[in-house]
């Protein structure tokens, strides 16, 4: 099982809304590298949601329920015959427990440098290394 950072703006959809829904498709991504990111996700997979904005921080964790797969509102493909777009289906497993987990202490923190979030700050979707995975959800209040 593999952990994936998604940043969403709460004003659009925020994790509560993903409460409220039960269940939703991560749409609207169309960064070249974020959809790099997205057609790796599975199944099972599951992801630290990131509220940008005035928030700046990790408010929830959520599980993928449908792996990447074409995006019906963005048909076509690839040169490598992939689907032009994908999306994936997420619900919500838990909200954080702890403020914590913001950029702030998130780059002041120096197990983190290399972190996607860190490095690449308009990145959408991004991969969590194992070895940063569980010093996040700490973070967060989410262990």
């Amino acid at each position: 099982m593999a952990t994936f950072l998604i940043k969403t703006e709460p004003g659009d959809y925020s994790y509560d809304d993903l409460v409220r829904d039960g269940r939703t498709s991560w749409t609207g991504v169309a960064n070249t590298a974020a959809q790099m990111h997205m057609r790796t996700i599975r199944t099972g997979d599951e992801c630290l949601v990131y509220h940008t904005g005035n928030e700046k921080r990790i408010v929830g964790l959520a599980r993928v329920v449908r792996g990447a797969y074409a995006d019906p509102a963005h048909p076509g493909t690839t040169a490598r015959g992939e689907p032009r777009r994908v999306l994936f289906d997420i619900e919500p497993v838990k909200p954080a427990t702890s403020d914590a987990a913001t950029l702030a202490a998130i780059k002041a923190d120096a197990r983190f440098a290399d972190l996607a979030l860190v490095r690449q700050g308009r990145l959408s979707v991004m991969p969590v290394p194992p070895r940063l995975d569980r010093a996040l959800r700490t973070l967060a209040g989410l262990d």
